[in-house]
């Protein structure tokens, strides 16, 4: 198979965990790493054996070998980092949420569809395989129509002014942060809902520390809360008319998914352990859809990830009326 040839932008905690991922990866290359700063790029690939580095991200980009680059900058830095690779002709994984608002993201998309190139939001946890039995096994009907959904990602964090999770100009707050992963198993199950009601806690910067959203549905409606106040079990909890299905704690991440019949009688588990860290499901999927000369991830599709955008301008609008 093709080796792929990986360029990394950003060398934060994310960038660093999602390249041991890539170190471990087959027929995958730690090809380049880019940072604002050259000591910071030359650390990074020593510490991780990349062939080249770069002291700013147009060089990375600059580079006729690199075939995809994984985007690990902060929230607000998203749009313009990938809409800069795409105009370099690189094929593009951006770290979640992929862009502050939809509207970003759909100018992302256009770009990526002009120039012929894959772009994926780094949704790992639809790349996992408890989640992707749980989608079989709702799709094969196993558990009836839906009719409620529960699903948290909510953990106390410590203020801390300069983090960039409590700070509006890196696009901090829970929903772009946590929120994303609830909505996005939501949608993935029900679609985009019928109506919407959210509360909020907002502090004096602007900055959602938590919130609550039921999203309603003809004959089905879904409850998410999400935060920075209080830690959670973070389970998902899948409820039809003929049985459910549940996802372990911390459901985004967790290799555990349970399929229960109407009585809550086991029917069939799901638990498969990670090879590396979790974030090579995603690798791989990268990979084979670069090799076959996919534009978009069926895993992860494009759709799915402006929609999900767009319930989230629309909570934000809400909260913050």
């Amino acid at each position: 198979m093709k080796t792929i040839k990986w360029g990394v932008i950003g060398t934060g905690r994310i960038a660093r965990a999602f390249t041991e991922a890539l170190a471990g990866t087959p027929d995958t290359e730690l090809y380049a790493v880019g940072s604002r700063t050259a000591e910071k790029a030359v650390a990074f690939a020593a510490n991780y054996g990349f062939t080249k580095w770069f002291g700013s991200y147009e060089e990375l980009l600059s580079d006729k070998d690199v075939d995809v680059v994984y985007v690990a900058t902060t929230m607000n830095s998203h749009y313009e980092n990938c809409m800069l690779a795409l105009e370099h002709g690189k094929n593009v994984l951006c770290e979640k949420s992929v862009t502050i608002n939809a509207q970003q993201l759909r100018d992302i998309l256009a770009l990526a569809e002009k120039k012929g190139l894959f772009f994926m939001e780094a949704m790992w946890m639809k790349c996992r395989p408890a989640y992707i039995r749980m989608l079989e096994w709702i799709k094969s009907g196993a558990i009836g129509d839906i009719r409620y959904i529960k699903a948290d990602f909510s953990n106390h964090v410590r203020y801390d002014a300069d983090d960039r999770l409590f700070r509006a100009d890196c696009g901090g707050g829970a929903l772009l942060d946590e929120c994303v992963y609830p909505l996005t198993l939501v949608y993935d199950i029900l679609g985009k809902p019928d109506d919407i009601l959210a509360a909020a806690h907002i502090d004096k910067n602007g900055i959602d520390l938590s919130e609550s959203v039921i999203l309603r549905y003809k004959g089905a409606y879904a409850s998410v809360d999400s935060g920075f106040e209080v830690s959670l079990k973070n389970n998902a909890v899948i409820a039809g008319d003929k049985g459910s299905v549940m996802l372990g704690d911390w459901f985004f991440v967790t290799n555990n998914a349970t399929l229960y019949d109407a009585e809550g009688n086991i029917v069939e588990e799901c638990s498969v352990s990670e090879k590396i860290n979790g974030y090579e499901y995603e690798v791989e999927e990268v990979n084979r859809c670069i090799r076959e000369g996919l534009k978009e991830s069926p895993l992860v599709p494009q759709s799915g990830t402006l929609a999900v955008m767009e319930i989230m301008d629309e909570i934000s609008a809400i909260i913050r009326r």
